[in-house]
């Protein structure tokens, strides 16, 4: 249900965002369907798309057998159709079981057919941990698809970019993945009304600072920013930019950043060894940015091991807002 600030604005949560994007594309575009495991009567394992089933009916939203083969395949197939598929894995993880479907046939169809065909798909996909799923359903896996040409990988962290960027994707001749992390669903924030598009590949400076650049995607932009109050209270200046886009990444963005405040640390839910972080800390390398470097680039990421189920051990085995401010305490008084 809508609900009001008291500056008059518009606020929503971020399932409903998600919720209310699907609703808006599916009234103005014949060809946008939803499928999935359980999306239709039981509203999906998030309850994301709930009444849509009623709305706009089983031709529509579509529940799919479990097989994420399967299911991710059959999407493909109708976005080559000319369909605009919405498919929703129940879990993230669950993409594993349809790697030959996003990595192989819709990533690289276009190229393949030189530019004759578009696969206009759009996978959401339940991410992260914190829930108490254990090792199975609590990863986040979105570097594993950034690394794949003709992907679109997406992070939104606020219920206005779960809205945007979801119209953004629909909008977009590609395959686009959504990676929501489970934690937000349940978030609350201002919503503007009707439709809007959120850029793709540009990220956003959620706070201004001077003595360090923190660059985080999905639930870490959230720890970040308040680590970076607490930091504050101590005069430490720290500037944090939401990715909101892995794959297109916004170079300028953060380049522009780091020349400014001289430091880096880069925090990510995925696991730290070849992560989001890696790729970023060698584009600051690779650049001009280097040489206004004025401490190593700091990674953050998660311990190198399945998430445990343990609510005590999960919790140490990603980044915590502790964690986060004790990191650039140390990087913005060079004790790295």
């Amino acid at each position: 249900m809508n609900a009001m600030t008291e500056t008059g604005l518009r606020v929503l949560s971020y399932s409903e965002a998600i919720r209310e994007a699907m609703a808006i594309a599916m009234e103005n575009d014949p060809t946008v369907i939803l499928m999935g495991e359980d999306i239709g009567v039981y509203g999906g394992a998030f309850q994301v798309t709930l009444d849509l089933v009623d709305r706009f009916g089983p031709d529509r939203v579509m529940d799919t057998p479990i097989s994420e083969l399967g299911g991710a395949g059959v999407a493909v197939g109708a976005a080559l159709t000319g369909l605009k598929p919405i498919y929703e894995f129940q879990f993230s993880d669950f993409a594993m079981l349809a790697m030959e479907q996003i990595v192989n046939q819709a990533a690289k169809l276009r190229y393949m057919l030189g530019g004759e065909a578009s696969v206009p798909v759009v996978f959401r996909l339940p991410a992260g941990s914190g829930t108490g799923a254990a090792a199975q359903h609590s990863q986040s896996i979105e570097a594993w698809f950034g690394h794949v040409p003709g992907l679109k990988v997406l992070q939104p962290a606020t219920p206005e970019d779960a809205k945007g960027m979801l119209l953004s994707a629909l909008a977009d001749p590609d395959p686009v993945m959504i990676f929501e992390h489970k934690l937000l669903y349940k978030m609350k924030g201002h919503v503007p009304e009707g439709s809007y598009l959120t850029p793709i590949g540009k990220a956003l400076v959620r706070r201004s600072g001077t003595d360090l650049t923190i660059v985080a995607g999905s639930i870490m932009v959230h720890r970040a920013l308040e680590a970076a109050e607490r930091l504050a209270a101590e005069g430490i200046s720290a500037e944090v930019i939401d990715l909101r886009s892995i794959r297109p990444i916004d170079a300028e963005t953060i380049l522009a950043s780091v020349r400014k405040t001289g430091r880096l640390m880069v925090v990510y839910e995925g696991v730290k060894a070849f992560g989001v972080g890696a790729e970023i800390s060698a584009m600051v390398a690779e650049s001009d940015a280097f040489d206004h470097l004025d401490a190593p680039i700091l990674r953050l990421g998660a311990a190198d091991a399945p998430v445990p189920y343990n609510p005590d051990l999960e919790r140490a085995a990603v980044p915590q807002v502790e964690t986060i401010e004790a990191a650039a305490r140390r990087l913005a008084r060079r004790e790295v």
